[in-house]
């Protein structure tokens, strides 16, 4: 339409029933649309919904283990759980948890770590470093 006073933009959106809409004010002259504000709105709503279902969400699912566990359990554990986790597609953390004195050997949660490592290395990865939050080891594998 041209250059137009703001009086006469506004008039002329009232007469057609919708909205007057500043696109770029940084501009000279700033640029305005006549537009339905209320269905623009709706529009744009509408792009996110579709880009949230778009997303895929990682889900995280847990072992736990104490620096003491036995070769079998530590077996089925890492076998059975690990493995089937990662090859559904969820990401594996591995918790060591220790109690009382154990925490002076917290190497020994360590060398159980690099054995799960060693466990998984033909699907997973670990992903980072360790972790000691208070009481816990933990690090965590992704898919190769």
């Amino acid at each position: 339409m041209g250059i137009v006073a703001l009086e006469d933009a506004m008039k002329q959106a009232e007469d057609v029933g919708l909205d007057l809409m500043e696109v770029s004010p940084n501009s000279d002259p700033p640029v305005c649309r006549i537009v339905n504000f209320g269905k623009l709105k709706y529009e744009k709503k509408k792009k996110i919904q579709i880009s949230k279902k778009k997303q895929h969400v990682i889900k995280v699912k847990e072992i736990r283990l104490r620096p003491k566990i036995g070769d079998h359990d530590f077996e089925t554990k890492v076998n059975n759980m690990g493995r089937k986790f990662i090859q559904e597609g969820f990401k594996l953390k591995v918790t060591i948890m220790f109690r009382g004195r154990e925490m002076s050997r917290i190497d020994l949660g360590e060398d159980l770590l690099n054995r799960v490592a060693d466990a998984l290395e033909d699907i997973a990865e670990p992903e980072g470093k360790t972790d000691l939050e208070g009481r816990r080891i933990s690090v965590y594998f992704t898919a190769l």
